[in-house]
């Protein structure tokens, strides 16, 4: 019986990595790349998508997730999120909500642009969040 590999997390950031080079960030010039790696060490990368009307572009990390999940998966580890910026890109307030109720609370690799690290449970970036439990609350 073969066993999944679990990539390591320098190779889950060289994945997002990868996929921020071709970010389509021609208006912002905000190039962001994100990895999510499944529980059974699959890894799914995307990057930022830009439009002229801004309300219509998509984070790097909702295409990864909504592609795995298109995939099939269900159960996820951590994800990486890069940018070319010096201060760190954390995850919007969007991919936050949807990268939780998706993911749960996974580990979450941050790395800017001058290559510096940082890493997070999902849930201290977004404390008390919205969950299907919150809508089950005000049903009887």
């Amino acid at each position: 019986m073969s066993k999944a590999v679990t990539p390591s997390v320098s190779e889950l950031v060289a994945d997002a990595t990868r996929a921020k080079e071709k970010s389509k960030a021609e208006f912002s010039g905000f190039r962001v790349g994100a990895a999510i790696e499944t529980a059974g060490g699959k890894v799914y990368s995307a990057f930022n998508i830009e439009s002229s009307s801004y309300g219509l572009s998509m984070c790097a990390e909702r295409i990864a997730i909504w592609s795995a999940v298109n995939s099939g998966e269900t159960r996820f580890k951590r994800v990486a999120i890069v940018s070319d910026a010096k201060d760190f890109c954390t995850p919007c307030g969007a991919c936050r909500q949807v990268l939780f109720e998706l993911a749960g609370d996974i580990e979450v690799y941050l790395t800017n642009g001058l290559g510096e690290m940082r890493n997070y449970r999902l849930s201290s970036l977004l404390p008390e969040a919205f969950t299907s439990k919150t809508l089950l609350n005000g049903r009887d």
